[in-house]
């Protein structure tokens, strides 16, 4: 019964938009000492799973908003021109790899929440997003197993 209560606990820990992999993965391997591949594996779907949520719902939601506000109509678009024009560049240089990089660093601010978010602020379309943010969770995934590992060993 513990072991489910350290799965669960290394789920919903890379369900959070600020922990994410980089809590889940050393929670599972340090403070409950789960097998590498099953802290892995749950910790990548888990936080898999709020991304298709975030492309799902938010255009719904923030259409609804701007038809039914004009208050937010108008933030809204103002956003959009400000990312688009900040950014676009780098978004249309370098085209999935930049969101697959954006998701893979493992640095705050960074990571599968936010590289929903940009997918949407982006209009990259769903079927392309989820793809290249799944790849960017593996590296991630990878990136943070191996400093976590790594750590073990200097302490």
């Amino acid at each position: 019964m513990e072991n489910l209560n350290n799965l669960i606990t290394i789920f919903l820990s890379a369900l959070t938009p600020i922990g994410e992999l980089r809590l889940a993965i050393p929670l599972g391997l340090t403070k409950f000492n789960e097998p590498l591949w099953l802290v892995y594996m749950i910790s990548v779907i888990g936080n898999f799973i709020p991304p298709i949520f975030i492309l799902w719902l938010l255009p719904k939601i923030s259409d609804w908003l701007m038809q039914n506000s004009k208050l937010i109509n108008k933030f809204l678009t103002w956003l959009y021109a400000r990312t688009r024009k900040r950014a676009k560049h780098k978004i249309y240089k370098y085209g999935p790899l930049a969101l697959i990089l954006f998701v893979a660093i493992p640095l705050p601010y960074t990571g599968a929440w936010t590289g929903a978010l940009a997918a949407w602020l982006f209009n990259i379309p769903i079927k392309k997003a989820l793809p290249n943010i799944f790849i960017g969770i593996l590296i991630a995934g990878v990136i943070v197993t191996s400093l976590t590992i790594g750590l073990q060993k200097i302490f």
